[in-house]
């Protein structure tokens, strides 16, 4: 039995549905504020809510419940370790990632744990860890495929095609890009888990403007003019709500057009996305401007070129 108080007669706090899905609730307000604002703007929310959280665990919950409790918190870790991760704090990342990993293991839920180590991997990959990044990325494809998930396939294909494009491996990653399109295509009608539900036709087509943008710096510059139409198609479908993601992958229009010498386009989509990053609390996006900074350097002769430089430095150090 149950007392007013929310309490069984055992002392335990009994945990029931409704309690799971106000955490879920609260979880997607606060995914939500990560895209538009960045990680530094919500990690300090997602810290608080955290020891609520793990303390239903210790509940009474009925078994049916158990596995979205576990799922919803370990979802709540993931959130933590990728908020870290966007505020530069790698270490915390990765042991949140780590707990995450753990009660998606508990709940069952092989699609939460393909996000996770496509989360994980991406942050090796900044870091330029890209073996590592590799590793999360192909054992998290193992769990996409235990899901039945074409959406996280696809999530992991892509990230795979990215890694491979930094090795300077175009066979691979356009045979992973490849991928990466069928798979989402065969995603079309299925209800998207809340982790994985930001990736749609924009973010498909940012990660193929991504792939090709970092082909056109280690491999040819012609690869970056074969990304730009999925690099427009991106930016125009990005709004408000996700004012980071269009940051990023203005950053790679910027860089791809710096690359081929086309400064007046690079330095006006720079210019947006130095603007936008800075209204983020995202150390990451600002970081990611190095790309941007680098490329200019090709022409450093050239006063527009060293207009971008000069901007992304103002934007580095504004930031800190």
């Amino acid at each position: 039995m149950t007392g007013s108080d929310g309490r069984d007669d055992s002392g335990g706090t009994h945990v029931g549905l409704a309690d799971v899905q106000r955490l879920e609730n609260t979880i997607a307000r606060l995914r939500a504020q990560d895209y538009r604002y960045g990680g530094g703007a919500c990690g300090e929310a997602v810290a608080a809510v955290l020891p609520h959280a793990v303390g239903l665990l210790g509940g009474t919950v009925r078994g049916k419940v158990r596995p979205r409790l576990c799922a919803a918190v370990a979802d709540l870790y993931n959130l933590a370790g990728w908020t870290s991760f966007d505020d530069d704090r790698p270490e915390a990342a990765l042991e949140a990632f780590a707990q995450a990993l753990h009660l998606a293991v508990e709940a069952g839920n092989d699609d939460l744990q393909a996000n996770i180590r496509y989360r994980a991997g991406r942050l090796l990959l900044h870091y330029d860890a890209v073996d590592p990044a590799l590793t999360e990325f192909a054992r998290g494809r193992e769990a996409a495929l235990r899901a039945h998930s074409p959406l996280a396939q696809a999530i992991l294909s892509a990230n795979q095609a990215w890694a491979h494009a930094k090795k300077a491996d175009a066979v691979a990653a356009l045979r992973c890009l490849h991928r990466a399109r069928r798979e989402f295509a065969g995603s079309a009608g299925a209800e998207p888990s809340p982790w994985a539900a930001f990736f749609g036709a924009n973010d498909l087509a940012a990660m193929i403007g991504t792939v090709h943008g970092e082909l056109a710096q280690v491999v040819d510059v012609r690869h970056g003019r074969d990304g730009i139409p999925a690099l427009v198609d991106a930016i125009a479908g990005y709004g408000p709500e996700m004012a980071r993601s269009r940051s990023l992958t203005l950053i790679w229009l910027a860089t791809v057009h710096a690359l081929d010498g086309d400064l007046d386009v690079a330095a006006e989509a720079g210019r947006e996305a130095i603007e936008l990053a800075g209204g983020l609390r995202s150390p990451r996006t600002r970081q990611r401007l190095r790309t941007l900074s680098s490329a200019a350097r090709r022409y450093r002769r050239d006063a527009r070129a060293r207009e971008i430089i000069e901007r992304v430095e103002m934007a580095g150090h504004s930031g800190q």
